[in-house]
């Protein structure tokens, strides 16, 4: 019989048998929400030129010295420089460059000045303030420097590191390999969205708020199907599953009554069984195993259980599975907003939704907390944790937990 552990104990398990998938070059339209499989360093700085950051003239400050609305300095126009184009003269005492923005600096200036704060044809310009040197001037490197860092492997590529690969001229980053999450449900009870209803069945909601959570973490879902509780027709699907999934993630089956056979089931693929139930509430059924590196993991056929057993446990290790150097998520303290009544024996966790508005990190708790209180998830953006042994709670208390 095997001893439920805690939360943390089984979370770590299961990320010690994951490891990150090979590495692929894919095409940088492709790459965001993937993970880098190698450092981000800057081949160039980024600009790789001083630029101007406004439509405007550039010009020597020192020629400006003194200029008023009473006394304009004006200067004679050299060139009208596009973006994408190159200065061909330098700006010599008394002359000014008329430039776009993103345009290069010419030599010789040191400055810039916006059209609105000047009067000019095509031949002159006339200047009615003094600028100082280096004023709206982009220098070469200001948003990136040679050999800098810009993000390590392991960081999952966000819009600024998509930006980023771009501005370095990379075309196919080099990333690990998306996983492929097989999604399995179990019972002979489940009726597929869009067929007619039927006495003593229920609809198949696991199949799709999993296959969302999976999505969400970086992973791809494949669907491999519903099965009726035997030992037989659940090892079929999961060894269709390991041949082209790099894990699995299944509901239902894994309590402790006469058709919870999912466990035998992963057994008879050649999986190693590394935990049979967590001192979790909700969440408390599951079987997790492992075979040639492959994760199954096997969720409670409940909906809230299964998807906060997910998110606690299977989310890190699949995580790792993308490379991701964070697979654990970040640990927030949060301050609930609503008194919770019950006692908490073992471990539970409480899902809600984060409300900044007070200026501090407020929970509100889902009103029903129940196993299969599916729609108690609508708009749960954060989970947190009561401690083992806890009593009712009181509005005001501190709770540590992690965003969604």
């Amino acid at each position: 019989m095997f001893e439920r552990p805690d939360y943390i104990t089984a979370r770590d398990a299961l990320l010690s048998a994951a490891s990150a998938l090979p590495a692929e070059q894919v095409p940088l339209a492709d790459c965001g929400g993937r993970v880098l499989a190698e450092d981000l360093v800057a081949a160039e700085d980024v600009p790789a030129f001083d630029r101007s950051p406004y439509d405007g003239y550039a010009l020597r400050s020192r020629d400006t010295e003194g200029a008023s609305r009473e006394a304009p300095v004006q200067l004679q126009v050299l060139e009208n420089i596009p973006a994408g184009s190159v200065p061909s003269r330098s700006c010599t005492p008394g002359t000014a460059t008329r430039i776009m923005t993103g345009a290069p600096i010419p030599e010789g200036a040191d400055a810039v000045i916006m059209y609105e704060r000047t009067e000019f044809t095509d031949q002159w310009v006339r200047v009615f303030d003094p600028v100082s040197a280096d004023e709206n001037i982009i220098r070469a490197g200001e948003d990136t420097r040679k050999g800098q860092v810009l993000a390590r492997a392991g960081t999952v590529i966000d819009t600024g590191t998509l930006g980023s690969l771009a501005a370095q001229g990379i075309e196919n980053p080099v990333v690990f390999r998306r996983p492929v999450v097989g999604i399995l449900s179990t019972g002979s009870e489940l009726l597929e969205a869009g067929q007619e209803p039927q006495p003593g069945k229920i609809y198949n909601s696991n199949r799709y708020t999993l296959s969302s959570a999976v999505v969400s973490i970086g992973c791809q879902p494949v669907y491999l199907g519903t099965v009726s509780d035997t030992t037989e027709g659940i090892r079929t699907l999961l060894e269709k599953g390991l041949e082209q999934c790099d894990a699995i993630v299944s509901t239902g089956g894994v309590s402790a009554g006469d058709f919870d056979v999912v466990p035998d089931a992963m057994e008879q693929t050649g999986a190693e069984i590394l935990i049979r139930g967590v001192r979790l509430k909700p969440g408390m059924a599951c079987a997790y195993a492992v075979r040639d590196g492959k994760l199954l993991c096997g969720l409670s056929g409940n909906p809230a259980s299964s998807l906060t057993n997910f998110y606690v446990i299977a989310a890190p290790a699949l995580r790792r599975l993308a490379g991701q150097s964070q697979a654990v998520p970040a640990e927030i303290t949060v301050t609930l907003a609503d008194p919770f009544p019950k006692k908490s024996k073992g471990g539970r966790v409480l899902r809600g939704r984060l409300d900044l508005s007070s200026g501090r990190a407020e929970m509100h708790i889902s009103k029903d907390q129940g196993n299969v209180v599916l729609s108690s998830t609508i708009g749960c953006d954060v989970m947190a944790f009561v401690p083992e042994g806890s009593g009712p709670l009181d509005a005001g208390t501190q709770l540590k937990g992690f965003l969604l």
